[in-house]
Protein backbone atom coordinates (compact mmCIF):
# COMPACT_ATOMS: atom_id res chain seq x y z
CA UNK A 1 0.00 0.00 0.00
CA UNK A 2 1.11 3.50 -0.80
CA UNK A 3 0.30 6.99 0.01
CA UNK A 4 1.03 10.23 -1.77
CA UNK A 5 2.52 10.42 -5.33
CA UNK A 6 6.36 9.41 -6.80
CA UNK A 7 7.19 13.20 -6.97
CA UNK A 8 6.34 13.04 -2.63
CA UNK A 9 8.38 9.93 -2.29
CA UNK A 10 11.36 11.72 -3.96
CA UNK A 11 10.98 14.80 -1.55
CA UNK A 12 11.84 12.51 1.15
CA UNK A 13 14.37 10.45 -0.14
CA UNK A 14 16.46 13.80 -1.34
CA UNK A 15 15.75 14.81 2.76
CA UNK A 16 17.29 11.90 3.78
CA UNK A 17 20.12 12.06 1.96
CA UNK A 18 20.24 15.27 3.08
CA UNK A 19 19.41 15.99 6.21
CA UNK A 20 19.01 12.46 7.63
CA UNK A 21 16.65 10.44 9.30
CA UNK A 22 15.54 12.92 12.15
CA UNK A 23 14.81 15.33 9.43
CA UNK A 24 12.54 13.13 7.50
CA UNK A 25 10.18 12.13 10.61
CA UNK A 26 9.60 15.39 11.40
CA UNK A 27 8.45 16.28 7.91
CA UNK A 28 6.58 12.96 8.31
CA UNK A 29 4.65 14.36 11.00
CA UNK A 30 3.07 16.94 8.86
CA UNK A 31 2.36 15.01 5.88
CA UNK A 32 0.53 12.45 7.50
CA UNK A 33 -1.30 15.08 9.90
CA UNK A 34 -2.02 16.64 6.19
CA UNK A 35 -3.54 13.14 5.14
CA UNK A 36 -5.31 11.89 7.62
CA UNK A 37 -6.94 15.31 8.46
CA UNK A 38 -8.00 16.03 4.96
CA UNK A 39 -8.29 12.64 3.01
CA UNK A 40 -11.31 10.88 4.30
CA UNK A 41 -10.71 7.89 2.22
CA UNK A 42 -7.61 8.10 4.21
CA UNK A 43 -8.99 7.82 7.34
CA UNK A 44 -11.56 4.71 5.64
CA UNK A 45 -8.96 2.59 4.78
CA UNK A 46 -7.02 2.83 7.96
CA UNK A 47 -10.38 1.90 9.27
CA UNK A 48 -11.13 -1.49 8.34
CA UNK A 49 -8.61 -2.51 11.42
CA UNK A 50 -9.16 0.21 13.40
CA UNK A 51 -12.69 -0.39 14.08
CA UNK A 52 -12.01 -4.18 14.87
CA UNK A 53 -8.88 -3.19 17.04
CA UNK A 54 -10.86 -0.37 18.98
CA UNK A 55 -14.61 -0.93 18.66
CA UNK A 56 -15.22 1.39 21.19
CA UNK A 57 -13.54 4.42 19.55
CA UNK A 58 -15.26 6.82 17.72
CA UNK A 59 -14.77 10.34 16.56
CA UNK A 60 -11.48 12.35 18.00
CA UNK A 61 -10.40 8.68 19.20
CA UNK A 62 -10.84 6.83 15.69
CA UNK A 63 -9.53 9.92 14.06
CA UNK A 64 -6.59 9.95 16.49
CA UNK A 65 -5.98 5.68 16.29
CA UNK A 66 -5.71 6.46 12.20
CA UNK A 67 -3.10 8.80 12.68
CA UNK A 68 -0.96 6.62 14.81
CA UNK A 69 -1.13 4.22 12.65
CA UNK A 70 -0.50 5.96 9.40
CA UNK A 71 2.08 7.89 11.33
CA UNK A 72 3.97 4.62 12.30
CA UNK A 73 3.84 3.03 8.73
CA UNK A 74 5.20 6.00 7.61
CA UNK A 75 7.95 5.65 10.09
CA UNK A 76 8.41 2.15 8.54
CA UNK A 77 8.78 3.90 5.11
CA UNK A 78 11.09 6.32 5.82
CA UNK A 79 13.48 3.74 8.17
CA UNK A 80 13.48 1.73 4.85
CA UNK A 81 14.53 4.00 2.89
CA UNK A 82 17.00 5.48 5.53
CA UNK A 83 18.55 2.12 5.54
CA UNK A 84 18.87 1.87 1.75
CA UNK A 85 20.34 5.69 1.14
CA UNK A 86 22.08 5.77 4.27
CA UNK A 87 23.01 2.42 4.67
CA UNK A 88 25.26 0.88 7.14
CA UNK A 89 24.30 3.76 9.56
CA UNK A 90 21.01 2.38 10.44
CA UNK A 91 20.99 -1.23 12.52
CA UNK A 92 19.58 -3.99 10.62
CA UNK A 93 17.26 -6.03 12.79
CA UNK A 94 18.43 -8.55 14.96
CA UNK A 95 16.91 -12.50 15.55
CA UNK A 96 15.57 -12.70 18.78
CA UNK A 97 16.05 -16.64 18.92
CA UNK A 98 19.19 -16.94 16.14
CA UNK A 99 19.99 -20.44 17.87
CA UNK A 100 17.15 -21.33 18.25
CA UNK A 101 16.42 -20.97 14.44
CA UNK A 102 19.77 -22.22 13.75
CA UNK A 103 18.63 -25.85 15.11
CA UNK A 104 15.51 -25.70 13.35
CA UNK A 105 18.02 -25.18 10.15
CA UNK A 106 19.92 -28.26 11.43
CA UNK A 107 16.98 -30.66 10.84
CA UNK A 108 17.86 -30.25 7.20
CA UNK A 109 14.72 -29.81 5.54
CA UNK A 110 14.93 -25.97 5.54
CA UNK A 111 12.92 -23.42 7.59
CA UNK A 112 9.61 -21.35 6.47
CA UNK A 113 9.34 -18.34 8.01
CA UNK A 114 5.73 -16.90 8.31
CA UNK A 115 5.17 -13.47 9.29
CA UNK A 116 3.00 -10.13 8.34
CA UNK A 117 2.44 -6.86 7.65
CA UNK A 118 3.51 -5.50 11.06
CA UNK A 119 6.63 -3.23 12.12
CA UNK A 120 9.39 -2.49 9.37
CA UNK A 121 8.86 -6.03 7.99
CA UNK A 122 10.73 -5.32 4.82
CA UNK A 123 13.22 -3.70 6.41
CA UNK A 124 13.81 -6.54 9.06
CA UNK A 125 14.02 -8.89 6.31
CA UNK A 126 17.88 -7.99 6.40
CA UNK A 127 18.31 -9.21 9.48
CA UNK A 128 17.98 -12.98 7.64
CA UNK A 129 21.71 -12.94 7.03
CA UNK A 130 22.57 -13.66 10.78
CA UNK A 131 21.12 -16.96 9.88
CA UNK A 132 24.28 -17.86 7.33
CA UNK A 133 21.75 -19.68 4.57
CA UNK A 134 20.71 -18.39 1.94
CA UNK A 135 17.16 -16.47 1.94
CA UNK A 136 14.26 -16.36 0.00
CA UNK A 137 11.28 -14.05 0.14
CA UNK A 138 7.82 -14.24 -1.38
CA UNK A 139 6.68 -10.79 -2.52
CA UNK A 140 3.51 -9.27 -4.11
CA UNK A 141 4.26 -5.72 -5.54
CA UNK A 142 0.91 -3.86 -5.41
CA UNK A 143 0.86 -2.03 -9.10
CA UNK A 144 0.02 1.04 -7.49
CA UNK A 145 3.05 0.49 -4.88
CA UNK A 146 5.35 3.91 -5.76
CA UNK A 147 7.75 3.51 -2.73
CA UNK A 148 11.25 1.89 -3.52
CA UNK A 149 12.46 -1.72 -1.38
CA UNK A 150 15.80 -0.52 0.76
CA UNK A 151 17.87 -2.54 -1.56
CA UNK A 152 16.85 -0.56 -4.76
CA UNK A 153 18.13 2.72 -3.47
CA UNK A 154 22.13 1.78 -4.40
CA UNK A 155 23.64 -0.62 -6.62
CA UNK A 156 24.10 -4.53 -6.14
CA UNK A 157 21.92 -7.08 -4.97
CA UNK A 158 19.15 -7.76 -2.60
CA UNK A 159 20.35 -10.07 0.27
CA UNK A 160 17.81 -12.32 -0.03
CA UNK A 161 16.12 -13.84 -3.28
CA UNK A 162 12.97 -12.25 -4.45
CA UNK A 163 10.09 -14.70 -5.44
CA UNK A 164 6.82 -13.99 -7.25
CA UNK A 165 3.68 -15.64 -5.88
CA UNK A 166 1.95 -14.59 -9.71
CA UNK A 167 5.11 -16.49 -11.24
CA UNK A 168 4.54 -19.57 -13.01
CA UNK A 169 2.46 -22.20 -10.92
CA UNK A 170 3.10 -19.36 -7.98
CA UNK A 171 6.67 -20.11 -7.57
CA UNK A 172 5.76 -23.05 -6.22
CA UNK A 173 8.71 -25.35 -7.70
CA UNK A 174 11.23 -22.54 -6.66
CA UNK A 175 9.90 -22.69 -3.07
CA UNK A 176 10.12 -26.54 -3.23
CA UNK A 177 14.09 -25.93 -4.12
CA UNK A 178 14.96 -23.55 -1.33
CA UNK A 179 13.53 -25.84 1.21
CA UNK A 180 15.36 -29.09 -0.34
CA UNK A 181 18.94 -27.18 -0.34
CA UNK A 182 17.86 -26.31 3.09
CA UNK A 183 17.35 -22.35 2.79
CA UNK A 184 15.13 -19.53 4.55
CA UNK A 185 11.64 -19.39 2.83
CA UNK A 186 9.78 -16.16 4.15
CA UNK A 187 5.94 -15.95 3.13
CA UNK A 188 3.43 -13.45 4.28
CA UNK A 189 0.74 -15.20 6.19
CA UNK A 190 -1.59 -12.52 6.81
CA UNK A 191 -2.53 -12.08 3.15
CA UNK A 192 -3.70 -14.48 0.45
CA UNK A 193 -3.48 -14.14 -3.22
CA UNK A 194 -5.82 -15.53 -5.66
CA UNK A 195 -8.22 -19.21 -4.51
CA UNK A 196 -5.69 -20.67 -2.15
CA UNK A 197 -6.93 -19.39 1.03
CA UNK A 198 -8.80 -20.70 4.10
CA UNK A 199 -10.96 -18.85 6.10
CA UNK A 200 -9.95 -18.14 10.10
CA UNK A 201 -11.61 -15.99 12.25
CA UNK A 202 -9.24 -12.96 13.09
CA UNK A 203 -10.61 -10.10 15.63
CA UNK A 204 -13.75 -10.91 15.75
CA UNK A 205 -14.35 -12.21 12.17
CA UNK A 206 -13.25 -14.65 9.57
CA UNK A 207 -11.03 -14.00 6.91
CA UNK A 208 -8.96 -15.48 3.93
CA UNK A 209 -5.48 -16.59 5.02
CA UNK A 210 -2.97 -18.82 2.66
CA UNK A 211 -2.42 -22.11 3.53
CA UNK A 212 0.13 -22.26 1.03
CA UNK A 213 3.31 -22.20 4.19
CA UNK A 214 1.38 -25.50 5.80
CA UNK A 215 0.83 -27.53 2.59
CA UNK A 216 4.61 -26.52 1.58
CA UNK A 217 5.43 -27.85 5.31
CA UNK A 218 3.34 -31.12 5.24
CA UNK A 219 5.23 -31.46 1.83
CA UNK A 220 8.50 -31.10 3.15
CA UNK A 221 8.46 -31.56 6.63
CA UNK A 222 10.39 -28.39 6.83
CA UNK A 223 9.12 -26.67 10.24
CA UNK A 224 7.46 -23.17 10.67
CA UNK A 225 8.16 -20.03 12.58
CA UNK A 226 6.41 -17.08 13.08
CA UNK A 227 8.24 -14.23 13.01
CA UNK A 228 7.03 -10.50 13.51
CA UNK A 229 9.54 -7.34 13.47
CA UNK A 230 9.02 -5.32 16.27
CA UNK A 231 10.66 -2.60 18.24
CA UNK A 232 12.71 -3.27 21.46
CA UNK A 233 15.01 -0.38 23.04
CA UNK A 234 14.74 1.53 20.05
CA UNK A 235 16.43 -1.21 18.00
CA UNK A 236 14.49 -3.56 15.40
CA UNK A 237 14.00 -7.09 16.23
CA UNK A 238 12.54 -10.08 14.74
CA UNK A 239 10.07 -11.78 17.28
CA UNK A 240 9.92 -15.56 17.24
CA UNK A 241 6.35 -15.62 18.04
CA UNK A 242 5.63 -19.29 17.50
CA UNK A 243 6.78 -22.68 16.26
CA UNK A 244 4.23 -24.68 13.77
CA UNK A 245 4.83 -28.45 13.03
CA UNK A 246 2.55 -29.46 10.19
CA UNK A 247 2.35 -33.35 9.91
CA UNK A 248 3.19 -35.01 6.45
CA UNK A 249 0.42 -35.95 3.57
CA UNK A 250 -2.18 -33.61 4.69
CA UNK A 251 -2.88 -33.85 1.02
CA UNK A 252 -4.72 -31.39 -0.90
CA UNK A 253 -7.98 -29.89 1.00
CA UNK A 254 -7.89 -26.71 2.50
CA UNK A 255 -9.77 -27.54 5.53
CA UNK A 256 -6.67 -29.95 6.45
CA UNK A 257 -4.95 -26.94 7.14
CA UNK A 258 -7.12 -24.66 8.61
CA UNK A 259 -6.07 -25.44 12.11
CA UNK A 260 -2.46 -24.54 11.49
CA UNK A 261 -3.74 -21.03 9.70
CA UNK A 262 -5.25 -20.62 12.94
CA UNK A 263 -2.58 -20.99 15.00
CA UNK A 264 -0.92 -17.97 12.90
CA UNK A 265 -4.21 -16.07 13.47
CA UNK A 266 -3.50 -16.39 17.23
CA UNK A 267 -0.11 -15.50 16.97
CA UNK A 268 -0.92 -12.37 14.73
CA UNK A 269 -4.07 -11.38 17.09
CA UNK A 270 -1.62 -11.44 20.50
CA UNK A 271 0.94 -9.25 18.65
CA UNK A 272 -1.52 -6.62 17.53
CA UNK A 273 -3.15 -6.47 20.92
CA UNK A 274 0.38 -5.54 22.65
CA UNK A 275 1.44 -3.44 19.51
CA UNK A 276 -2.39 -2.06 18.00
CA UNK A 277 -0.19 0.29 15.93
CA UNK A 278 1.91 -1.65 14.14
CA UNK A 279 -0.17 -3.51 12.00
CA UNK A 280 -0.03 -2.09 8.51
CA UNK A 281 -3.48 -3.89 7.29
CA UNK A 282 -5.13 -0.77 4.94
CA UNK A 283 -7.93 -3.24 3.51
CA UNK A 284 -10.65 -4.23 3.94
CA UNK A 285 -9.96 -8.44 4.29
CA UNK A 286 -13.23 -8.79 6.28
CA UNK A 287 -15.44 -8.58 3.17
Amino acid sequence: MSFGSRFQYWIFYVVIGTFGKRAARALLRLVVFWYVAFRPAVREQAGYYLRRRFPAHGGWARARDAYRLCLAFGQVLVDRAVLGIIGSSVPVAALEDRDGLKELLAEGRGLILVTAHVGGWQHAMAGLTALDVPASLLIHRDAGDKDKQFFEHRAGAAPFTLLDPEGYLGSTLQMLQVLREGGVLCIMGDRGLGASTVAVDFLGGPVPLPYSPYKLASATGAPIAVIFPMECQGRPMLQLARIIRVPGNLGRSASAYRPYAEQFSQALEQFVAENPYQFFNFYNIWA
